[in-house]
């Protein structure tokens, strides 16, 4: 009878471990928190800047890696010619890559090519379950060893925990395959509408505030396509010059005439807008026929949100359209998880278009435009993306209604509401925890993106090494992603996480801190001023894994054994 209940149980603990592993469970009730704009009609921020020391010997870093390579190459291209064969004219055909333009691939990004693409397995919840690998032709190749590593996942953009295998959203993701498939097999203008399409184009728009909304397959070829059906010759694009790479790609393919404001910069802003409408376009002077400023909710590699109160006051005087990319800030932001606007009080009417992407918040994958049923009419003829793309699966789209639903519910059923108040507790401790304990962190203190500062590149793969060891799995930045100097680690929280996790986390970037020195600030940009010991901060006396470090999830995937 007792060997029975056992076999009965351990089904039950697989499971409990697998979910915990996915979405841990709060802590205490208290550690949640509104995000609300903390001086009404102003953007709050305050950043800290490295002394000319850290500045200086990143720039000799840089030189000397440059030097190594140019005199391994002098001598590879003389001794090792077939090594650089890709390089050279090969019986007529020119070279597949320009020797120039591939020097940094080739003499640096490859010193810490093992800190990126990492192989993972499960889902990107609470935690990750990385495959371990390692390389015998410097960074060229890797090879897996079979062995796999559970971390800690600070790494995806799963802000709100949705991306789940077990819960509401999983169950109807389940039940719409058997019922729908996975997929339209066509476009939206000929066969790909299902009516949980329209479902969900209408509960977005309801969600953001708008009268219409057209959703896409994909993120980026929403913003890769969009300008084009807007926007042409003898009209105008502002963006922000930290922009995403879709908005910039998707600008040129528009043919219209493009300027570039400094980031955030709502005077060097307002300075551009008056050259233009001064000057007119160019050569001729006629005046634009449109005027289009292209922001974005929350940079992804700067942890900032948008001044939107500013660009919004210079909107009313100006009189231009206004574009928000809010694929980082939707459901991330905002006392309800409305993102920038929500967060700033200001009203989406005052904006002409709004962006997003379902992949961070919601767990699930595609784009949606919302603004007014004029431009959305327009676009579902005119734009490419919507006319000729294959339309969302019913399945992908279940999982955004689905999310969206518990998000929106305001009855306390759902716990849609609390996750958006745990993602805004945690990014806030986190994010001043970092600052007191030394290090220099970009953005505001309310965003869910973390950036710490580190500059020198030889530190990238050090910092990403040293967190796997202690089980935290980070993403590096370095250039072209992100300017020259500073290379940075980017920590992506989530409502997953608890405060046990953070705490942790807290404890192992103090230890790599002191390990390769990078505690640059001061501490003022904290809420206290100078910095704090961990110990105080944490309130714990020995660096613990949290729970999820149990011995069976070490062992053997958990998944496994509920599949078995």
């Amino acid at each position: 009878m007792s060997n029975e209940k056992e076999t009965l149980e351990a089904p039950a603990k697989a499971e409990e471990s697998l979910l915990e592993n996915e979405f841990a469970p709060i802590l205490d009730p208290s550690y949640k928190r509104v995000s609300r704009n903390p001086v009404p009609g102003k953007l709050f921020q305050v950043e800290d800047e490295p002394s000319y020391y850290y500045v200086v010997t990143t720039y000799f870093t840089y030189l000397t890696l440059i030097i190594i390579g140019h005199v391994r190459d002098f001598f590879g291209k003389r001794f090792h010619r077939d090594e650089y064969a890709y390089l050279r004219d090969d019986d007529g055909y020119a070279p597949l890559y320009d020797d120039f333009d591939n020097f940094y691939i080739r003499r640096l990004q490859r010193r810490i090519n093992d800190c990126f693409s990492f192989l993972i397995r499960g889902v990107p919840g609470r935690t990750l379950t990385i495959l371990d690998r390692y390389s015998e032709d410097n960074n060229q190749t890797f090879k897996l060893t079979g062995g796999t590593t559970v971390a800690l996942n600070v790494s995806s953009y799963n802000y709100l925990g949705f991306a789940q295998s077990h819960g509401p959203c999983a169950a109807a993701v389940e039940a719409c395959m058997k019922d729908a498939g996975v997929a339209t097999c066509s476009t939206n203008t000929v066969a790909g509408s299902f009516k949980i399409h329209r479902e969900v184009e209408e509960l977005v728009a309801t969600f953001v505030g708008k009268p219409e909304c057209a959703i896409y397959s994909q993120g980026f070829g929403t913003n890769a396509t969009i300008f084009s059906a807007l926007m042409g010759p003898g009209s105008l694009i502002i963006s922000d010059e930290l922009n995403h790479a879709s908005t910039r790609f998707g600008s040129r393919l528009s043919g219209a005439n493009i300027r570039v404001f400094k980031h955030n910069n709502a005077k060097d802003l307002e300075r551009v807008l008056r050259e233009a409408i001064a000057q007119g376009q160019p050569r001729t002077h006629r005046p634009y026929t449109k005027i289009l400023v292209v922001i974005e909710g929350l940079y992804s590699m700067e942890g900032n949100f948008a001044d939107l109160p500013s660009i919004v006051a210079l909107k009313k005087r100006y009189k231009f359209y206004l574009y928000i990319d809010e694929a980082h800030s939707i459901g991330a932001v905002g006392p309800n998880g409305r993102g920038v606007c929500d967060y700033f009080g200001v009203s989406t009417n005052d904006i002409d278009i709004l962006m997003g992407t379902f992949t961070k918040s919601f767990g699930a994958a595609g784009g949606y435009v919302a603004a007014s049923k004029e431009i959305i009419d327009k676009l579902r003829v005119t734009n490419a993306s919507y006319v000729l793309a294959e339309s969302m699966s019913p399945a992908v789209l279940t999982q955004i209604k689905t999310s969206l639903l518990e998000i929106m519910d305001t009855s306390g059923v759902s716990d849609g509401l609390e996750r958006i108040e745990r993602l805004a507790f945690n990014s806030r401790y986190f994010r001043l925890g970092l600052k007191r304990l030394g290090f220099i962190i970009f953005g505001n203190d309310d965003s869910p993106i973390v950036p710490l500062l580190i500059y020198n590149p030889g530190k990238i793969n050090a910092f990403a090494h040293e967190m796997q060891k202690r089980s935290v799995a980070v993403v590096v930045v370095g250039y072209p992603a992100c300017p020259l100097l500073t290379s940075r680690i980017r920590f992506c929280l989530s409502s997953a996480h608890n405060k046990a996790d953070l705490d942790y986390m807290l404890r192992a970037c103090d230890e790599v801190g002191d390990l390769l020195q990078l505690k640059f600030s001061s501490g003022v940009a904290g809420e206290d001023a100078g910095r704090t010991n961990i110990e105080k901060m944490t309130n714990h006396h020995h660096i613990k894994p949290p729970r999820w470090r149990i011995e069976d999830v070490l062992k053997h995937n958990v998944h496994d054994t509920l599949t078995q």
